[in-house]
């Protein structure tokens, strides 16, 4: 089968499910099912077994299911401090430190503050948004621009800063290609992922220049006041930074202590499990110790909190169970092939970016993008002999893009929310910035490539 123009058609009918019907979960399903079906010489009945089957096996796997269950209980955690009232102290704690003085101190506020918390991307925008829209209002700046700042600094920084659910998640994909050292070839994509670094960059010379162009320039967003939520309750912001910084420093150590002294070799699946359950631990004794829910709250709050993330599992278990049986196919050993020494290698990473640009943005996923693409770009570049991490980096540029600038991205969505921004005005005023990154992008890929 590995020999065969079929091993394409799963990718492309997942690739084209995705485009027609916005369904990650839909394409993911119908791409495994072809998948048996060609392996089961066409027999439905087999085929949907063995589909069945390989989505089970993903969880037979203790690194998959110290992933997924990472996955779950990081909803858990920012549910709960939600509910808390931890998120709501740590933004009045911002306040009452009264550095914001200046319209430049306003714009860093949402950058850097969405730099900083890197575990969750919805918890870092809400929380960056809730503390800033009312110093925008007092400073008379955009909620559009607002909306960009957070948008900019949630996909892309989630991917150059693994110590989450992308790096547990990307850590997985890796995995079945022999590969010496997967958690190195991992933190090799940072130096190649050209558009999330560029991206930031743009971020933060928009916040320090208060420079804008295109339609940002002549944005007319009405500056809407702060709107009340239904959590009123305040506790101290201890609460927050604690459990988060926890959940950075158990990680790292743990990843220095499997890895033998090499952060590189740790095992990324164990650590963030560890420390995702010592952090919320960590959260429930502090709940309990200052009174902040009862056990009934916290009992819905924890249930809620792994509800919300059920979509997002779900594609994670899919993009599992779809990228080990696409490699049992052969898929990537025969795009590989095709790829003879008088192909340009130079052009190899464009179009692997490009490829995972059109998609992502055609889906609003990044992950999906991420499980179909990785593992036809990793038998590329062990057949052509490009650094792995240097095509890695060109699809997570890719999904990162379309993550960031597709209108029906969560984090798009999200974003817009977070800011009180109208939706559409903030895709039409970032998408000039975000088409202006992939440009950029680009041109760098084909540098480095006419280098390699």
């Amino acid at each position: 089968m590995q020999d065969t123009a079929l091993t394409l058609l799963p990718p492309a009918l997942a690739i084209a499910i995705a485009i027609w019907r916005k369904n990650a979960i839909l394409a993911l399903i119908s791409g495994l099912f072809l998948c048996f079906l060609l392996l089961e010489n066409w027999n439905p009945l087999t085929a949907g077994v063995q589909s069945l089957a390989e989505v089970a096996q993903v969880f037979s796997s203790t690194s998959n299911a110290q992933i997924i269950t990472f996955s779950l209980l990081i909803g858990a955690l920012v549910e709960l401090m939600n509910r808390s009232g931890a998120v709501q102290g740590f933004i009045e704690s911002l306040s009452r430190l009264s550095l914001v003085k200046t319209k430049r101190q306003a714009t860093l506020l949402p950058t850097i503050v969405g730099t900083s918390i890197f575990t969750d991307t919805n918890l870092s925008m809400f929380t960056a948004g809730m503390a800033s829209q009312k110093l925008f209002d007092q400073h008379g700046i955009s909620r559009a621009k607002l909306a960009f700042l957070l948008d900019s600094t949630c996909a892309p920084i989630s991917v150059l800063f693994l110590i989450n659910g992308w790096g547990a998640y990307l850590l997985g994909l890796l995995d079945g290609y022999n590969l010496e050292d997967p958690t190195g070839v991992l933190l090799g994509t940072l130096s190649y992922n050209f558009y999330a670094i560029i991206a930031v960059m743009l971020a933060y010379y928009t916040a320090y220049s208060g420079k804008v162009y295109g339609p940002m320039a002549n944005s007319e967003s009405m500056v809407v006041p702060a709107q009340s939520t239904e959590q009123v309750k305040t506790a101290k912001a201890r609460v927050m930074w604690i459990p988060m910084l926890s959940l950075l420093a158990i990680t790292l150590t743990l990843l220095w202590v499997t890895g033998d002294g090499d952060i590189r070799r740790g095992s990324g699946s164990f650590s963030v499990f560890i420390a995702i359950v010592s952090s919320l631990v960590m959260l429930i004794i502090m709940i309990f110790g200052y009174k902040l829910l009862t056990l009934k709250e916290l009992s819905q709050g924890f249930i809620k909190g792994i509800g919300n993330m059920l979509p997002a599992v779900t594609i994670l278990v899919l993009s599992f169970a779809f990228g080990d049986a696409i490699k049992g196919l052969g898929t990537g050993t025969y795009v590989s092939s095709l790829i003879t020494s008088d192909f340009p290698l130079i052009l190899i990473a464009p179009l692997i970016f490009l490829a995972a640009a059109i998609m992502a943005f055609s889906t609003g996923t990044s992950w999906g993008t991420f499980a179909l693409l990785i593992p036809i770009a990793i038998p590329i570049a062990l057949e052509t002999g490009m650094p792995v991490p240097f095509l890695v980096g060109a699809v997570l540029s890719g999904g990162i893009f379309g993550d960031h600038s597709s209108p029906i991205s969560d984090s798009t969505v999200v974003a817009s929310i977070a800011s009180g921004c109208d939706h559409f005005e903030h895709v039409k005023t970032q998408l000039p910035y975000t088409i202006f990154a992939a440009m950029l992008t680009i041109i760098g890929f084909f540098i480095v490539g006419a280098m390699l």
